[in-house]
C-alpha cells in the first residue's frame, strides 16, 4: 500500500441503506462509529432550539447490538417556514461544514415540499419535517459527520417499504412523496415491508451530504458503526450500518472501476456582462460550493459575443449555485442537467521546501503541486512560482513527505470551510 493511502486521504462514510435510512438512524449509526456523544450534545446546545432531549441507548434489532437514538420534544407548535430552520442553524454555533450541509438539508426539503404541493420554497409550511425532532436530527447528522472527519459520503442503494404510511395531510403512499422526489436520480428498491423504512429526513441527509451512490469503497477501515430504527421487523434487521476509513487509491486494491458521482450543471449564456463582472461570478459560484466554475466564449444571436457561464455542483447545492449565478450575471434565465463525475482516486501529501509544507496532490502516474501553496512560498522567497513548483516536484520524487499535522475534525471551533471546499483538495477535478 502506498503512503498515500495513509497520509492525506479522504476520510469516507459508507452509509449501508438495506433496511432504509433516518435521521434517528444516522445519527444513532455515527455515535456508534465513534463520534463523540459529549462533543455532539455540546454542538446542539448552541442551537436557538430549548425544550427537547436526546437519549441514547443500546438496543437489539434482528440480533444485531445497535444503537438507538431518540429525540424528545414538546408538541407540534405552528409549522415552520424555511426561514425559520436556516435561522435555527445560523444561530448555532456549529462548524462551518456542518451549518452548511445542515443548510442545505432544509433548503432540500422545502424544495421538494413545494414542488408537491405548488407553493414557493419560501411559502412551504414544514409540519413534521420542521418540528423540533427533525432539526435536532438533521443538524447533529451533520455533526456526528463533522467529529467522525468525513469528507465524503457514500450510500449503497436505499430501501424502501410499501402500502401507506401517515402524514401531516392524511394518508400517504410509501415511500413518502418527498422521499422519493429527495432521491431523485439515486438507485432505490422496495421491499415488502409495510414500515417506512426511508424518511424524507434520511433521504435529505444522504443529498445535503452530497452522497454519491455505489458499494462499499475501498478503505482502511477506520470504525463501523449501528444505529437502530424504531422498530423490530420479522426477517430485517432494522438497522442502518456505516462504515469509516480512508478512502484508498483504487489501483493500491487493484480496483479497477470506480463509481460515478452524480452531479448538477448549471449554466446560462450572458451577453451584457463585463469581465470584472463575470470573474465576481466566478468566485461567487466557488465560493457557493460549486465543485468548478468556468466560462467558454460563444457567439449568440445576431452575431452577437457572448459566454457562457457553467458551474458544476453536488445536487445538494443547486438551488443555491442557481441563484448566485442569476444573481452575478443578470441572466433571465439558466438551465441545469445531470452529469457524473468519474474522478480518480487521489491523496494528499505534504513535502517541505525551504521550512514550509507544499500541498501535493497525488494520482496515478502524476503528482501536482498545489498553486494557492506554491504562489503564496514564491512571493515570501522572492522567485517564480514555477521556481517553487519545481523544488516540491523534486522533494516528492525524492521521497521526501513530510507528515501532515493530526486532523482537528473533533474541535468543534476549527476553521470555517474555505475556498477549496470541504475535502481541501481544490476544484480542479470537475
Amino acid at each position: 500500500m502506498s503512503a498515500g493511502a495513509s497520509r492525506g486521504a479522504r476520510r469516507t462514510a459508507w452509509f449501508h441503506c438495506f433496511a432504509g435510512i433516518s435521521g434517528d438512524m444516522v445519527v444513532a449509526a455515527l455515535l456508534d462509529a465513534g463520534a463523540d456523544e459529549g462533543a455532539l450534545r455540546e454542538a446542539l446546545a448552541t442551537l436557538p432550539l430549548p425544550g427537547w432531549s436526546l437519549e441514547v441507548s443500546r438496543v437489539l434489532r434482528g440480533g444485531l447490538s445497535a444503537a438507538r437514538v431518540t429525540v424528545s420534544a414538546p408538541p407540534a407548535g405552528p409549522a415552520r417556514r424555511l426561514a425559520d430552520l436556516l435561522e435555527i442553524v445560523e444561530g448555532g454555533e456549529l462548524p462551518g461544514r456542518a451549518a452548511a450541509r445542515s443548510r442545505a438539508a432544509f433548503v432540500r426539503l422545502a424544495e421538494v415540499e413545494s414542488r408537491l404541493h405548488g407553493v414557493r420554497p419560501d411559502e412551504v409550511h414544514l409540519h413534521e419535517l420542521g418540528g423540533h425532532d427533525t432539526v435536532v436530527d438533521v443538524v447533529a447528522a451533520m455533526v456526528g459527520l463533522e467529529l467522525l472527519g468525513v469528507d465524503e459520503v457514500v450510500a449503497s442503494p436505499v430501501a424502501t417499504g410499501s402500502g401507506t404510511t401517515g402524514g401531516a395531510h392524511g394518508t400517504i403512499p410509501n415511500p413518502a412523496p418527498a422521499s422519493l422526489a429527495l432521491l431523485e436520480g439515486a438507485p432505490v428498491y422496495g421491499r415488502d415491508v409495510a414500515v417506512e423504512l426511508t424518511t424524507p429526513t434520511g433521504a435529505a441527509i444522504l443529498v445535503a451530504a452530497g452522497a454519491r451512490f455505489g458499494p462499499l469503497p475501498p478503505l482502511l477501515l477506520g470504525s463501523v458503526g449501528y444505529g437502530a430504527g424504531a422498530r423490530e421487523i420479522d426477517g430485517l434487521p432494522n438497522v442502518l450500518q456505516v462504515v469509516t476509513g480512508a478512502l484508498v487509491p483504487a489501483d493500491d486494491v487493484g480496483v479497477g472501476t470506480r463509481s460515478a458521482q452524480p452531479l448538477v450543471l448549471v449554466e446560462a449564456n450572458v451577453d451584457d456582462a463585463t469581465g470584472e463582472e463575470l470573474a465576481d461570478a466566478l468566485a461567487a459560484l466557488l465560493d457557493a460550493g460549486a465543485a468548478d466554475a468556468w466560462i467558454s466564449p460563444v457567439l449568440m444571436k445576431k452575431g452577437r459575443p457572448g459566454s457562457v457561464v457553467s458551474a458544476l455542483a453536488d445536487l445538494a447545492l443547486e438551488s443555491r449555485v442557481r441563484d448566485v449565478l442569476l444573481g452575478h450575471t443578470g441572466s433571465f434565465g439558466a438551465r441545469s442537467h445531470l452529469v457524473e463525475r468519474h474522478a480518480s482516486s487521489r491523496t494528499l501529501e505534504q513535502v517541505e521546501v525551504e521550512g514550509t509544507s507544499v500541498r501535493v496532490k497525488v494520482s496515478r502516474g502524476r503528482a501536482k503541486v498545489e498553486h494557492d501553496d506554491a504562489a503564496a512560498l514564491a512571493l515570501r522567497l522572492g522567485v517564480p512560482v514555477r521556481e517553487v513548483v519545481r523544488r516540491a516536484e523534486r522533494a516528492y520524487a525524492d521521497g521526501r513527505v513530510a507528515t501532515p499535522p493530526e486532523p482537528s475534525a473533533g474541535d468543534l471551533h476549527g476553521d470555517r470551510v474555505g475556498r477549496d471546499g470541504p475535502s481541501g483538495d481544490g476544484r480542479d477535478d470537475g
